[in-house]
């Protein structure tokens, strides 16, 4: 037995000091090696006679090698896990998800959708670990097409990924509500909100791609959603368009991080800049959205991706842009918790209350969800006014006031007969303007002086 631990440790140095290998069965072996070593640093490292940092970057070309990435995303993948769980996300991101349905509970009930669709011939059964009432997992094999049986084309279910369930059941939708869907198509989680809330209400569904509305209004028509109203709008100008939601859901534009092994192109096409300019909309987005709800109402923020800008970064933001927002549960059985601080960085009280989700842990589709609770605004205190002429302290006691009493008489004096004078000729100016004689009867000139007036 200690023979053969001693020969894979040859084996394995031998394939650390090796060169570039076209074997990929050589390199996924090699890679495993690394990540071994470097998760036991202190007790295997010292032995392969090379740093840390060298044996990182060599794990980092091997994965691009190996599994098609380019050095810069797959550095910036790589940094989010630990080595081994990142070759353990590498490699779910290249394994196809299970095919998933949703029930619409608009037109029938899972018990019996499911076995209509055994009558038929489908190999399927509920959602592993059962946290969806409405999901069916369709299996391979099956000599029906999916998306053509009877039951599809009459509504009866749509399909849709697991994980694009997760932000409708944060956000918790409930009858006669007025809802609004940002980002909406192709309408998987526009229809999942009609049928939360029974068709009742008012659920707006907008995406700003004229492209992508035909297939939102198909897949709305044919579920019976009848509570939908379709826009065709950028999602930064709401409110300006239309506010005072109870709930938005917002299901920003992404980089796709997550969902790579739908989209391998990923892997190639994107950049620094891509996940600058990303974040950036991002951030727009969801003031926008946080702005559109009226107070006591909910914001839920997701995104098909796993790093940290289009993530916590963006939900840190709008806690310091928005004073009147918090974080609350999303309600979810699941996930892992956001990340508290990444490289450094410090997202904020409240960010383990986010949910992230990955392909190689629950195998879903790369996920985040954040769910935001809107508060009142704080009324600012009105300023105290400062007075614009100088006052004098009022005397509070008997000896104060003797005090004042005692400086008034040190004061100026007035001569009241001088006084009296200047009054009686101030008055007679104001009598001989109206054509009055001072010196007549007071009674008549009064009379005379207010018929004059009148």
């Amino acid at each position: 037995m200690g023979g053969s631990e001693d020969e894979d440790d040859e084996d394995d140095e031998e394939a650390l000091q090796s060169g570039n290998l076209e074997d990929l069965r050589q390199v996924e072996k090699r890679m495993r090696t690394a990540a071994r070593v470097l998760s036991h640093w202190k007790e295997l490292g010292p032995a392969t006679g090379r740093s840390r940092s060298d044996l990182v970057e060599q794990l980092i070309a091997d994965i691009c090698q190996y599994h098609g990435y380019t050095p810069f995303l797959a550095e910036k993948l790589f940094e989010i896990f630990g080595v081994e769980e990142a070759l353990d996300f590498f490699t779910a991101s290249d394994t196809p998800r299970p095919l998933t349905i949703r029930v619409n509970t608009l037109k029938t009930r899972r018990r019996d959708l499911a076995q209509a669709l055994i009558n038929r011939g489908v190999n399927l059964e509920p959602l592993e670990g059962g946290w969806s009432k409405v999901g069916l997992q369709v299996f391979s094999g099956s000599s029906v097409p999916i998306g053509a049986t009877p039951e599809y084309l009459a509504g009866h279910y749509i399909l849709q990924a697991a994980s694009s369930f997760l932000p409708v059941m944060a956000m918790d939708p409930q009858p006669h509500e007025r809802c609004l869907d940002m980002s909406a198509a192709p309408g998987g989680k526009t229809t999942y909100i009609s049928a939360l809330m029974g068709n009742t209400g008012e659920v707006w569904a907008n995406d700003s791609s004229r492209g992508r509305i035909k297939g939102l209004g198909g897949n709305v028509a044919r579920l019976g959603c009848r509570n939908v109203i379709i826009t065709n709008v950028d999602g930064r100008e709401f409110p300006k368009v239309m506010g005072g939601f109870d709930r938005v859901l917002l299901d920003a534009p992404c980089s796709g991080s997550g969902v790579i092994s739908k989209d391998p192109s990923v892997k190639v096409n994107k950049t620094e800049r891509d996940f600058m300019l990303l974040g950036h909309l991002q951030k727009q987005l969801l003031l926008c959205a946080i702005d559109s709800v009226k107070t006591g109402g909910t914001v839920v923020y997701s995104t098909c991706s796993v790093t940290t800008e289009e993530n916590e970064a963006v939900v840190s933001y709008a806690l310091r842009k928005r004073s009147h927002i918090k974080l609350v549960d999303t309600g979810l059985p699941f996930g892992k918790e956001g990340f508290k601080s990444f490289r450094g960085k410090q997202f904020g009280k409240g960010i383990e209350l986010t949910r992230r989700f990955y392909p190689h842990v629950q195998n879903v589709d790369g996920f985040y969800v954040a769910k935001f609770a809107i508060l009142a605004k704080e009324k600012k205190a009105p300023e105290a006014l400062e007075p614009t002429l100088p006052y004098e302290t009022l005397p509070i006691n008997e000896d104060e006031e003797e005090a004042a009493a005692a400086a008034a008489d040190d004061g100026p004096t007035f001569d009241n007969d001088e006084d009296e004078k200047l009054i009686e000729e101030t008055k007679k100016r104001q009598f001989k303007k109206k054509g009055l004689n001072p010196r007549a009867d007071k009674g008549k000139a009064g009379a005379k002086a207010k018929q004059v007036d009148e």
